[in-house]
């Protein structure tokens, strides 16, 4: 079935929370999204050893088609460490793909930050995909992640004015993300 088909059939996306019945298939659908099971086995153990702030899943036709995690992160300060929010990952089967599922993934989730405070989101992510939801480079608000070597993929999102004020460091995904 040709992209085409499965986007006429798509009559709405349901974004919901993820549950437990939805484990097995978040797994594979992150494992599908980025044709390995990393971001799967990152999934599980965020979800089994931290508990995710935000995991939702998104529904076409009653199939759990997309998956999007909000975790917490730590960054470490010249003064004071404290913690915000990152997004990631965010997955979507690959015939469901660029049709706007994972843009509604993170919208939906983005408001749920906001309803739970969560006023300062980061992303280690695509240079083209994130400027469109407001994301900034996070070197320039004076924020990074391990080297400058990702400087260029590594973004900011204020959702509330003013909540990054006076605020930068360094910025630590969990120790399940395996890359700090």
């Amino acid at each position: 079935m040709t992209g085409n088909a499965k986007q006429e059939k798509i009559t709405s996306i349901r974004i919901r929370p993820e549950e437990p019945r939805d484990y097995d298939v978040v797994y594979e659908i992150n494992r599908l999204a980025f044709d390995s099971s990393n971001e799967a086995e990152i999934v599980n153990k965020v979800r089994y050893h931290v508990g995710p702030v935000i995991s939702l899943v998104a529904e076409i036709n009653s199939q759990i088609v997309g998956h999007i995690m909000f975790s917490p992160v730590k960054i470490v300060g010249y003064i004071n460490d404290w913690e915000a929010i990152g997004l990631g990952p965010v997955a979507v089967l690959p015939e469901y793909q660029r049709q706007g599922i994972g843009s509604s993934l993170i919208c939906a989730g983005l408001e749920v930050c906001c309803q739970l405070d969560q006023y300062i989101v980061f992303v280690l992510g695509h240079h083209d995909y994130y400027p469109r939801f407001g994301f900034e480079l996070a070197s320039r608000k004076g924020f990074h992640y391990k080297s400058t070597e990702y400087d260029p993929n590594f973004f900011v999102l204020e959702l509330k004015h003013g909540a990054l004020l006076g605020k930068f460091g360094y910025v630590h995904f969990l120790p399940a993300f395996g890359i700090d």
